[in-house]
């Protein structure tokens, strides 16, 4: 199956350093303005999806990416890529301060990992 969200080793390197650090991390992505149009890094215990919500997948140090479903729709043929980079992020994202920022890229994909795409995860309506 074509999984719909990867880690760069950077962002696997964050993710181990948050973990450590803070527990069990998952990802958010609303697509909205500020600070949602970046993908949100809080405690896993302190983030509830919304039923609207599609769990995009498991990262590398058990994080989990969920993205909301109105961004979702427009981004739902499209591989997301999470990376870390140089920078600061979100004063709500647990990145921040620690001198890298996540980020999400993307990439299409081809015919063949469309063909073999991992089903979407809804939270539940």
């Amino acid at each position: 199956m074509t999984a719909r969200v990867s880690a760069t080793p950077a962002a696997v390197a964050l993710i181990e350093q948050l973990t450590v650090q803070h527990g069990p991390i998952v990802f958010f992505q609303s697509g909205g303005c500020c600070e949602g149009s970046g993908p949100m890094c809080l405690p896993a215990g302190e983030f509830k999806a919304s039923p609207a919500d599609v769990k995009l997948g498991d990262l590398p140090g058990g994080a989990i990416f969920y993205m909301s479903d109105s961004h979702f729709s427009f981004m739902h043929s499209t591989h997301t890529i999470l990376d870390a980079m140089p920078g600061s992020s979100g004063s709500f994202s647990l990145d921040c301060g620690s001198g890298m920022a996540f980020i999400t890229r993307g990439r299409m994909y081809s015919d063949e990992e469309l063909a073999n795409l991992q089903p979407e995860q809804r939270i539940g309506l």
